[in-house]
């Protein structure tokens, strides 16, 4: 760790540093509502919220100082599906200005420390979208890619759900369609199975039609001559 740099468990007299670094890193990354709330007494409450819960990670970097960079961060697990523990970090921000100076090496010290500390298996990172610096310098650190999130509002997902969905008349149309399918598969198959059995009688027909000729057909009489 750099001279000057220091990573601490957020504490509360360190609440409004937070909600400015949370607030400069919403405005910098330009998803808005996705990173956070704009409300500072809205974000000073989830952010207090976090630092008190059992399974919260919250830390603040200082340079000089001067808060600099924050983690926030959770435990999870074990849960219903994984009877593991990893560490899922929301949030890794560093101000402009005070970058390559060894902070987000600093944090990332702090939080692998207490993955060991606390048994976590996996520590997952959600870099800020755009954030092209912050993924290389995870990609660095050794973080892989390891699943892709998407998002959308609900009014959005309401609607695009109802214009994805098919009309009555069309569903209707579909199954009748599919009905209609099968029944002439099954005509299909009834006549080659007719055209089949036509096939053997006729042979069968033949074959007696011959033997009843090579049964009725009398012996040729030989001519003969005296003298």
């Amino acid at each position: 760790m750099r001279p000057g740099v220091h990573v601490r468990p957020v504490s509360s007299v360190d609440l409004e540093d937070l909600v400015d670094l949370c607030l400069q890193a919403r405005a910098e990354s330009g998803v808005g509502r996705q990173l956070c709330s704009d409300d500072r007494d809205r974000l000073r409450e989830h952010l207090s919220v976090l630092a008190a819960a059992p399974d919260g990670l919250t830390l603040v970097a200082t340079c000089d100082g001067e808060p600099a960079g924050l983690v926030l961060g959770r435990l999870l697990g074990p849960g219903l599906l994984s009877d593991t523990v990893v560490l899922s970090l929301d949030a890794v921000y560093v101000r402009p200005q005070l970058r390559r100076r060894g902070l987000g090496h600093a944090m990332l010290q702090a939080v692998a420390e207490t993955a060991e500390a606390t048994g976590v298996t996996d520590v997952y990172a959600a870099p800020l979208p755009g954030s092209r610096g912050m993924q290389r310098f995870l990609a660095r650190l050794g973080f892989a890619p390891a699943a892709a999130h998407r998002v959308v509002s609900t009014g959005a997902l309401l609607r695009r759900l109802a214009l994805d969905l098919p009309a009555p008349s069309a569903r209707r149309g579909g199954t009748r369609g599919l009905e209609d399918l099968i029944e002439r598969r099954r005509r299909a198959r009834a006549r080659a199975l007719g055209e089949e059995t036509l096939a053997r009688q006729g042979t069968a027909s033949m074959s007696m039609q011959v033997r009843r000729a090579v049964h009725n057909r009398r012996p040729s009489s030989s001519s003969t001559t005296t003298s």
